[in-house]
């Protein structure tokens, strides 16, 4: 077994035991620490493919941005976990039994490709001298999965608009800033001008 083969096996077991922790872990912080680590294992198995943009990319944005940001949501925030797991029995049965049909779809998925191959639009590419990693990414990305690039980016916008509108509260004692009346109001409802004569102000 080539040192290439133990590496990979290695990251592997890594990735699968890491992503098995993010969701048994009982304190939340661990769960983002193991989701940081399948990250890095993640990181490492793109580099053995070839992928060094990816590697980076994932480094970078999930390890430095997200999972760093999920981290210190979840240590912020004070939320009742104990009472949000008192509801984890009467949804187990439709927990499994989505889990079972995705299993069974990633199973047939798996037949269909090792007998009859991937198709040839979707052939990994492989990196030349003339051609760096980048290059070949961007134009996979943009030409042949363009409509799943541009289904993604939709996808993320929803993501972050039903986020805003889940967290978004109104409080009734809060005083908030109305944008549009201040900057369509005129001067004359701002601006108060009052004559007072000479004397006949307020004296301390």
């Amino acid at each position: 077994m080539t040192v290439i083969a133990i590496a990979f096996y290695l990251l592997a077991l890594v990735t699968l035991a890491s992503g098995l922790m993010v969701i048994t872990a009982r304190n939340p912080v661990h769960s983002v620490l193991y989701l940081i680590l399948a990250f890095f294992s993640s990181a490492g198995l793109f580099i053995l493919l070839g992928a060094e943009f990816l590697a980076m990319l994932l480094v970078v944005v999930y390890v430095g941005a997200v999972a760093v940001l999920f981290l210190f949501v979840v240590m912020m925030l004070d939320v009742d976990f104990v009472k949000l797991r008192q509801g984890f029995a009467n949804y187990l049965p439709v927990g499994l039994v989505v889990g079972l049909v995705l299993v069974v779809e990633l199973i047939m998925i798996s037949i269909a490709v090792a007998t009859k191959g991937a198709a040839a639009g979707s052939q990994p590419l492989v990196a030349t001298a003339a051609e760096p990693n980048i290059k070949m990414i961007g134009h996979a990305l943009y030409s042949t999965y363009i409509y799943l690039f541009e289904a993604a980016g939709f996808v993320l916008l929803v993501a972050m608009v039903g986020a805003i509108v889940l967290t978004l509260r109104t409080r009734p004692n809060v005083k908030r800033q109305n944008i549009f009346s201040q900057v369509t109001r005129r001067r004359k409802d701002a601006v108060e001008i009052v004559p007072v004569k000479t004397g006949e102000g307020i004296s301390e």
